[in-house]
């Protein structure tokens, strides 16, 4: 846990540290644009000189508070998260993604709140603020118990529906997960989690941080190997030696990719993959990187106040 912590604060500390924007007018640095002086009310310090040249009349500057950031986490330590055939387990790469987001949006009075989807169902954490609690969680997500304990734990769509009802305050919600859960609807077309993310991101800034590993994108040619269902228990075994076989198998899995993707972009959340064969830092520096330049090609002359360090549909803030 400790090199974790020093490996992302030495390679993103700077990165995702961002000037997020309170709801309220206030104090800060955050220009908001200028309105008429009010005698007696306004500062002379805070004239908008250049507003004033150009109208003929005093205005004076306005700018956005800063405020605390709230951060909730949905971690997914379901069965099919116990897979990894690189250099980590997804499982592991999903609680180093979200101790990324946690030490990086970590400042003075935000908070962190978390939900842990597991075999067992969902253990909710409370928002608090602090290294140890962070700490604290990140145990407990590395600690998950392991196997299908529970006939039908909940859903990826159940869980997020549940944390939007718990967060009713804007903020920051990250969703980890390898988003096999969930399969398109017969009438839509859509993934069951399509519908709750999308309310989430009506309310909160939304990252979707996807987990994958190799091998569910195409096969070795490895001989006869056999499938197991992790959360089910179904078995099948498949000879990997047909070409045709591993070729139809990497379409299907590039279809299905392709159908998260499409859901994710239409929830209107961002869109991280991470990879147990990739450096998953490097990854997040270059998504946040993407944001950033996407955020200031199409920024608007008033920004609209946002509550998020990390992404969102906007761009890093």
């Amino acid at each position: 846990m400790r090199r974790l912590e020093l490996t992302i604060n030495r390679r993103l500390d700077g990165l995702l540290h961002g000037q997020y924007l309170g709801l309220l007018p206030g104090p800060g640095s955050e220009c908001a644009g200028s309105r008429e002086y009010r005698p007696g009310e306004d500062e002379v310090r805070r004239m908008d000189w250049a507003v004033t040249a150009r109208t003929t009349l005093p205005h004076v500057r306005e700018v956005d508070a800063d405020r605390e950031l709230t951060t909730w986490l949905l971690v997914d330590s379901t069965p099919s998260m116990d897979f990894g055939t690189a250099e980590v387990e997804k499982r592991e790469l999903a609680v180093a993604a979200a101790a990324a987001v946690g030490f990086l949006t970590a400042g003075s009075g935000n908070r962190l709140g978390a939900h842990l989807l597991g075999p067992e169902g969902v253990r909710r954490f409370p928002a608090r603020t602090g290294r140890t609690h962070l700490l604290s969680l990140l145990r407990t997500m590395l600690a998950a118990p392991r196997g299908a304990d529970q006939a039908r734990p909940p859903s990826l769509a159940e869980t997020i529906s549940a944390l939007n009802s718990a967060t009713p305050r804007r903020g920051l919600a990250v969703v980890v997960s390898d988003l096999l859960d969930g399969l398109p609807d017969a009438d839509t077309g859509e993934p069951t989690w399509e519908r709750p993310l999308r309310r989430l991101a009506a309310r909160h800034q939304v990252l979707v941080i996807e987990v994958t590993d190799p091998r569910e994108l195409e096969l070795p040619d490895v001989g006869v190997i056999t499938f197991v269902d992790p959360e089910g228990g179904q078995r099948r075994e498949v000879s990997t030696g047909d070409r045709q076989v591993r070729q139809r198998f990497a379409e299907a899995a590039a279809a299905q990719r392709q159908l998260v993707a499409g859901a994710v972009r239409r929830t209107g959340a961002a869109h991280l993959v991470l990879r147990t064969d990739r450096d998953w830092i490097a990854d997040i520096a270059r998504h946040v990187q993407s944001r950033r330049r996407l955020a200031r090609a199409g920024a608007p002359a008033r920004r609209p106040a946002a509550t998020a360090t990390l992404t969102g549909p906007g761009g890093v803030r």
